[in-house]
């Protein structure tokens, strides 16, 4: 499975964010269906509230349709999201998804209702300066 174009920048920029990188990929079984999630990642927080773990699909948005990346990373969010409740129920899924796009695409009425509808968490990310800009939940 290749990486998607910037995923060692969201590597970093999770690192950078003190998070702890376990897998590179994540990957998940069901049965006879193996998945690999582009990330997994955990970090300690305040002790009363324990362990945090992540899962990260990363996408660049770089094809020609941003409606067509965006069906295709759907598609794969909530499958791996199943997968993730069946094996690791208490690590949440993200989306991790560029400034740019986020900015453009993802401010569409479209986007905004598949959001709110799957309930999709998003990692915006600058490929660039290899940062995390903003945690949406």
């Amino acid at each position: 499975m290749a990486k998607d174009l910037f995923h060692d920048a969201v590597r970093r920029g999770l690192e950078k964010e003190r998070w702890t990188v376990t897998d590179d990929p994540l990957e998940l079984e069901l049965e006879e269906i193996t998945v690999k999630i582009d990330l997994g990642a955990e970090r300690l927080i305040a002790a009363e509230r324990g362990e945090e773990k992540i899962a990260v699909e990363i996408k660049s948005f770089i094809g020609t349709s941003a409606i067509s990346d965006f069906h295709t990373a759907l598609g794969q969010f909530l499958n791996y999201r199943i997968m993730l409740e069946v094996n690791e129920p208490d690590r949440l899924l993200y989306l991790a998804v560029p400034r740019e796009t986020y900015q453009t695409f993802f401010q569409s009425r479209f986007a905004k209702i598949a959001i709110a509808r799957h309930q999709l968490l998003l990692i915006v990310y600058e490929p660039i300066t290899e940062e995390v800009i903003q945690w949406i939940n």
